[in-house]
């Protein structure tokens, strides 16, 4: 039986609710990385797909592999090696999930259930990536493209049908959310907010901080179009734009700076700051850091040091989402139902991929049988046949043989869309594997292709 040999798939890493941010932005992996880990991954004896999932708030790896415990052992050691982090480190604070628990994760994670922010939609379009990334690799094979085509599909639904989203939800607006706690007036029109980054989540940042009252923003970027289509983009916004050799004098003028940037080194250390004066009373006389980079670009020892100044990283954001998940209960329930309907499509479309090597091993034997028999014909025949003769004998054989295939061949076809029809299709398999004795045909194949 066919299904006994399949791969399994894999999913391991490290999110938000189990890892702490330090940890996790040594295994982060930059967008433009991901082809290469892919590679890197795939080039390990026991795993045949991969694909990277590395946001600010998960790093996850999905793999195929033929064997799961020298699957799993091969992904570990790739964690390790490209971290710099040792394995005994790092297993305390992974999660490992196989085959349906797997799936179901992606799925929830598209869906925005496991993100830190419930039902934020920066998610959707982070696995979306994933995937078009995914096309031009060819490690990124038939079946996590087909997860991940699915687990779109399940993020889509989710937030069509369910009122999960509703509101504004993002890791961008819990970091305004916390600042604007944070301010002892609770007030932006008392703050000078600087934003270091011009990307998607300072757009978000720009579009909460305008909603809450912020007025006015300075906005510091490596070049000037980014920052200035950010600009064009709110024009209800005040922005001083600068670029980032400016940093450090943008800092000393700012209450409240959000790092949001997609640098992978430190851009504000400790001594940078030990001699900016502080601020005004109506912010507490206290600079704040909020950090939703990873990795992180603010030295989290700025809390240490006597520098009136106090760093928020990514983590700090849960005290203000906890709510947030309570009043999005029912939604998530809704939801769930709709990811198990989606998940129950990729397993039936998965499944039914199984009965590809029979339907080539039912065709070969027949094949196989149909010539021998042709041959023993002709020879016993003798040379008493034209040309135009064996061509019609010859074609009366295929026929036979096609007409006697078309109802296996027909019992073993299904699209996978409904789960019945495949369990159906898979006994269908079962029963003619062992009535045509088609597993030594498989392996016959194999080991031909093998000696290739």
């Amino acid at each position: 039986y066919a299904g006994q040999s399949k791969s399994s798939i894999i999913s391991i890493g490290l999110t938000i609710h189990n890892a702490p941010v330090e940890l996790r932005e040594k295994l982060a992996v930059p967008e433009a990385e991901w082809p290469r880990a892919i590679e890197e991954l795939c080039s390990y004896p026991h795993i045949e797909e991969a694909a990277v999932l590395s946001t600010c708030n998960r790093m996850e790896l999905y793999v195929v592999a033929v064997s799961w415990h020298r699957g799993v052992r091969e992904v570990e050691d790739w964690l390790s090696r490209s971290s710099g982090v040792p394995l005994e480190e790092l297993r305390p604070y992974l999660f490992l999930l196989r085959d349906r628990d797997a799936t179901h994760h992606i799925m929830r994670v598209s869906g925005g259930l496991d993100s830190l922010v419930m039902g934020e939609g920066q998610i959707l379009a982070q696995v979306k990536q994933v995937y078009k990334v995914g096309q031009n690799c060819p490690g990124f094979g038939r079946s996590l493209n087909g997860l991940f085509k699915q687990a779109l599909t399940a993020g889509k639904r989710v937030r069509a049908e369910t009122s999960i989203s509703t509101g504004s939800v993002s890791v961008s607006s819990a970091a305004v959310e916390l600042a604007q706690l944070k301010l002892p007036t609770h007030n932006w029109e008392d703050a000078k907010v600087c934003i270091i980054g011009a990307g998607k989540m300072s757009t978000l940042l720009v579009k909460h901080l305008l909603s809450k009252g912020c007025k006015e923003v300075t906005i510091l970027n490596r070049s000037l179009p980014r920052a200035q289509a950010l600009a064009e983009e709110y024009p209800d916004m005040r922005f001083n734009i600068h670029l980032m050799p400016d940093l450090m004098q943008c800092i000393e003028q700012s209450d409240v700076i959000f790092a949001a940037s997609a640098s992978e080194e430190l851009l504000v250390r400790k001594e940078d700051i030990q001699s900016m004066g502080p601020r005004s009373d109506k912010v507490g006389g206290v600079r704040r850091f909020i950090d939703i980079s990873v990795p992180r670009n603010i030295a989290a020892n700025i809390n240490e040091a006597p520098t009136q100044a106090i760093v928020y990283n990514v983590d700090d954001l849960k005290e203000v989402v906890a709510g947030n998940k309570e009043a999005r209960a029912q939604a998530a329930a809704e939801a769930e139902v709709l990811i198990k309907q989606e998940q129950r499509t990729f397993e039936g479309w998965r499944d039914s991929l199984e009965t590809v090597p029979t339907i080539k091993a039912l065709r070969s034997k027949a094949e196989g049988i149909r010539a021998a028999e042709f041959e023993k014909a002709i020879n016993k025949l003798g040379e008493g046949l034209n040309k135009k003769q064996l061509k019609a004998v010859e074609e009366l054989s295929k026929s036979i043989v096609n007409k006697l295939l078309h109802g296996p061949m027909t019992a073993l076809r299904c699209d996978g869309t409904d789960p019945d029809a495949v369990g159906e299709t898979l006994a269908n398999m079962d029963a003619l594997e062992r009535m045509f004795q088609l597993s030594e045909v498989q392996v016959a194949a194999g080991a031909a292709s093998s000696k290739q």
